[in-house]
């Protein structure tokens, strides 16, 4: 009788602690605005002027929560995450790789992949794998480090490859857009990049290029991914309430993201059509 009580003691002190744990964590959540950790210069995704689809999505959400929308800027480079959300600054991270340490990621709200981006006219204007012998002799923009890069030296294009930086501060240096500007001057022959960005500068600077995704890769690592919302660790409350919104909201999401041309693929990498959507 005393063992029970003093089991049932504790498993109810434990609760109680982790219920004010979480109730602790929930509270550095503004109740006022919806405050959003977001780079100020780091198209597609987001700037300071609201141009980016996080920011629509962001919009979208503090319109259906009823609440302002508050930004906290930093470059999405080393120390976003410590020097935003982990200091309180904001509550939310409106694009995050699933899976990653830093944050308690959301459900994801869509899937994307690597692509090549080439001249729609030009002799790649065909090629669907990285293994594709027309690529042989090809000079490839590829940005240092990427999942993709691994891939192109995996089939031996690295060699005449043209490297660009991967973590930079993008209010002073665009590796994606210098790449895609290469590209359209002939330096390069195509560009290997994140689909999200590939896909809306391909149409951005003059004549839209081709975007092809790179969903028939076989090898490791893989080259789609699940984005998702990244909140504090803990914030188990407010992570179910953005689950609820991207649920609810999804349709609207979508038509977001295909108007800046992300290319979206299922759970399997495969891609979707509006349709499938």
């Amino acid at each position: 009788m005393i063992r029970s009580t003093l089991i049932g003691g504790a498993l109810l002190l434990a609760a109680l602690l982790t219920h004010g744990a979480q109730a602790q964590t929930s509270d550095l959540v503004s109740k006022s605005a919806l405050r959003v950790c977001a780079d100020p210069a780091n198209m597609p995704f987001s700037n300071k002027a609201g141009e980016g689809y996080e920011n629509k999505i962001a919009e979208l959400f503090a319109d259906k929560l009823g609440l302002p929308l508050q930004y906290t800027w930093f470059p999405m480079a080393t120390g976003f995450i410590r020097r935003t959300l982990r200091e309180n600054r904001c509550d939310v991270v409106i694009g995050y790789a699933q899976g990653h340490e830093l944050v308690l990621n959301s459900n994801h709200y869509y899937v994307s992949t690597h692509v090549l981006i080439v001249d729609p006219k030009g002799p790649l204007a065909d090629v669907k794998t990285l293994a594709d012998p027309a690529l042989k002799d090809a000079r490839l923009g590829v940005v240092a480090g990427s999942p993709v890069a691994t891939h192109a030296a995996k089939n031996g294009l690295i060699g005449k490859a043209k490297p660009y930086n991967l973590m930079v501060d993008r209010r002073v240096e665009n590796p994606a857009g210098d790449m895609l500007a290469d590209l359209r001057a002939g330096e390069t022959d195509g560009a290997l990049m994140w689909g999200p960005v590939g896909g809306y500068l391909a149409t951005q600077g003059g004549r839209e290029m081709k975007v092809i995704p790179l969903t028939a890769e076989k090898n490791v690592p893989k080259l789609f991914y699940r984005i998702t919302m990244g909140v504090r660790q803990g914030e188990l409350v407010w992570k179910r309430k953005l689950n609820s919104l991207i649920r609810r909201n999804q349709d609207e999401i979508d038509a977001i993201l295909r108007e800046y041309g992300v290319p979206l693929v299922d759970e399997y990498g495969e891609p979707l059509t509006a349709e499938a959507q």
